[in-house]
């Protein structure tokens, strides 16, 4: 990975897989994130030479970081989510990997199907981005008859 000119402090923490943009957030706003020293305020921008603090400890870009993208058919009863404190039933517990992954987007807990997990901070955004007008399928078991209005209400 290469750091553009200029990169936002949560998205650089986010592309080399230490948090999501949202927990890079909060960690700046509880003043554990020092950018060569000093808080930094939300937004706030980066270059390859600047060095980034986490409770005290540099973060540096993981030199040839291995991405990892995996395909995984959740079960029913797991929950999408890397909340292993509020949620016993999480996919990351579930799966067990090694190293910090998260997944790209959610199915519902009694839900089942293909879902991609990955520590690539990027593509989730790339993948997620409505404006990137990414298809997305569903299949449903209903227990009711299909008529016109049945359809029209689920769309």
């Amino acid at each position: 990975m290469t750091i553009r000119p200029h990169i936002r402090i949560n998205k650089f923490l986010s592309e080399i897989g230490y948090c999501s943009r949202r927990e890079a957030d909060k960690l700046i706003e509880q003043g554990r994130v020092r950018i060569n020293g000093e808080i930094p305020l939300l937004g706030t921008k980066i270059t390859r030479e600047d060095e980034v603090e986490i409770n005290g400890k540099v973060v540096n870009i993981a030199k040839n970081k291995e991405r990892v993208y995996i395909a995984f058919n959740k079960p029913p009863g797991v929950v999408c989510t890397t909340d292993r404190k509020r949620e016993k039933d999480n996919i990351i517990d579930y799966i067990n990997y090694p190293t910090r992954i998260f997944p790209i987007g959610r199915l519902d807990k009694p839900s089942e199907g293909l879902i991609f997990l990955t520590n690539d901070g990027d593509i989730v955004n790339k993948i997620l981005r409505s404006r990137n007008k990414h298809e997305k399928e569903y299949e449903v078991d209903v227990d009711k008859p299909i008529t016109k209005e049945f359809i029209k209400g689920m769309s």
